[in-house]
C-alpha cells in the first residue's frame, strides 16, 4: 500500500536562510541512523519535507528507529502518485478499501497552488466516488479511517497514520557540550533534552576508587550506551577524583564538601570541555533538589568556571525527571544500587547557604591545582559506539 515515509521538519521550517544546512545535517543523521539495520532505501530531500523510499526494508521498523533522531516531527506512511485527479481518486479508493472501519474523512492540503481544483473540490470528487461504491459513512470528528491526501510540487501523498518523532533540532546542529555524568537518575535525562535540542555530548565521569567500585563504571557505560540511541558515538572521560575528595575532607569542614567537591567537578569540566573544543559544561542539577542546588550554592560552585554552565532540568519536578528517564530506558539502570563518589562521603549537615569567604578559606589549605592537573593526566577516555 506505502511506497516511502514522508518525514516533517517541524521547528526546522522556521530557520531561514539556514534551512537547507540543518536539512542537510538531518538528512545525514538520518542515513547515519538507518544504516546501521537497514540496506535498501533512498532518501529524497525537499524544502519542506524528507522522504525515505524503503522498497523491501520494514517501515515500521525504520519510523521506530525514525523517532530517536532529533529534528523530526512526525512520519507518515504514504503512497506517491502522479497529480492526476483520476490517479489520485483510483488511489484513495484503493486505500480506503484495503482499510477496516465503518466511516471516513477525507483532509486534503493542496500545498501546490497550481493544481487546478481546490480542496474541497477534491474533497468532493473523492467522497463521491468511496460513498458510491463502499457502505462507508463520513465522519468528521472522529473517523474510523482519516485519510490525508497532500498536493505538493512533486507529487500527491496519501496516508493514514501519523507518528510522532522526537522533535527538536538535528543533533550536532547546537555544538558540542561536556556533559557531567553520576550514576543517578537526573544527569542522562538532561542528556536527552541537551541532544534534543541539537547538542553533541562528550561525557565526563568522576570516580573514586577504591571507595566506589568498578560497578559504578559499568553502569555508567550502560548509561551511554542507552543514550547511543540519539547519538551514535560518544566519547566518555573518567576522571580520578579519589585525592581531591580526601584533600577536600582532609583539610575542609565537612558541611562544605559537597560545595568544594562541585567546584572541583567544574573546573576539571571546564578544562577538558576546553581541550575537546566544547562550547559549554552541562549537568543534570535541578533546583533546590539538593544542598549544592540551592541558589546560594549554584552561584558559589558556578564562580570556578568562565564556561557556560547549562542546567537542563533547572526547573523539572521529581517525578518528570523519573518519567522521562523510563521513556528514554536509563531509568532500570541509573537506579542500580552502586555510589558514585558525590554519595560514598555524603554529610550529615551540608551548607545550603555556603560563604565565599569560608570556601576560599578551605580551598588555600591545599594545592588542588596540582591535584586537578594529576586528575587531567591520568583521565581515561573512552569511545563507545553504536552496533552495526
Amino acid at each position: 500500500m506505502y511506497d516511502r515515509i514522508m518525514v516533517r521538519f517541524g521547528e526546522l521550517s522556521t530557520k531561514g536562510k539556514n534551512k537547507k544546512d540543518f536539512i542537510n545535517l538531518l538528512r545525514r543523521n538520518i542515513q547515519a541512523k538507518l544504516i546501521s539495520q537497514f540496506f535498501h532505501f533512498e532518501i529524497e530531500t525537499y524544502y519542506d519535507h524528507l522522504y525515505i523510499v524503503f522498497f523491501e526494508e520494514d517501515p515500521y521498523l525504520m519510523i521506530k528507529e525514525l523517532q530517536e533522531v532529533s529534528g523530526i516531527q512526525a512520519l507518515s506512511l504514504v503512497t506517491k502518485v502522479n497529480k492526476d485527479i483520476n490517479i489520485i481518486k483510483e488511489t484513495a479508493f484503493y486505500l480506503i478499501e484495503n482499510k477496516k472501519g465503518e466511516t471516513f474523512k477525507l483532509i486534503v492540503k493542496r500545498a501546490d497552488k497550481s493544481f487546478p481544483l481546490r480542496s474541497e473540490e477534491i474533497i468532493r470528487i473523492l467522497a463521491k466516488e468511496i460513498l458510491s461504491k463502499t457502505n462507508l459513512r463520513v465522519n468528521v470528528h472522529k473517523p474510523d479511517l482519516p485519510l490525508n491526501i497532500e498536493i505538493r510540487q512533486e507529487g500527491a501523498y496519501l496516508f493514514f497514520e501519523t507518528f510522532l518523532g522526537l522533535g527538536g533540532l538535528p543533533l550536532g546542529s547546537s555544538g558540542k557540550v561536556m556533559m557531567m555524568l553520576s550514576g543517578g537518575i537526573d544527569s542522562p535525562v538532561a542528556s536527552y533534552l541537551l541532544m534534543k535540542r541539537g547538542v553533541s555530548l562528550e561525557f565526563i565521569h568522576f570516580a573514586s576508587p577504591p571507595y566506589t567500585s568498578s560497578g559504578v563504571i559499568t553502569k555508567i557505560k550502560d548509561l551511554v550506551t542507552t543514550l547511543l540511541s540519539f547519538q551514535d558515538q560518544i566519547v566518555l572521560h573518567i576522571v580520578p577524583f579519589t585525592k581531591l575528595q580526601e584533600a577536600i575532607y582532609e583539610h575542609a569542614d565537612e558541611s562544605y564538601a559537597i560545595t568544594l567537591m562541585r567546584r572541583m567537578m567544574f573546573r576539571l569540566s571546564e578544562k577538558l570541555a576546553y581541550k575537546r573544543k566544547c562550547l559549554a559544561v552541562a549537568s543534570g542539577e535541578s533546583l533546590g533538589q539538593v544542598s549544592s542546588q540551592t541558589l546560594d550554592s549554584i552561584k558559589v560552585i558556578n564562580e570556578v568556571s568562565n564556561f557556560p554552565i547549562l542546567r537542563p532540568l533547572i526547573t523539572y519536578d521529581k517525578n518528570d525527571i523519573i518519567n522521562l528517564a523510563k521513556r528514554i530506558n536509563t531509568y532500570e539502570i541509573s537506579i542500580i544500587p552502586y555510589e558514585d563518589c558525590c554519595t560514598i562521603f555524603n554529610p550529615k549537615n551540608p551548607k545550603t547557604k555556603p560563604r565565599i569567604s569560608e570556601i576560599m578559606k578551605f580551598e588555600e589549605q591545599f594545592n588542588y591545582q596540582e591535584l586537578i592537573a594529576e586528575a587531567l593526566l591520568n583521565t581515561e577516555k573512552i569511545i563507545l559506539k553504536l552496533e552495526k
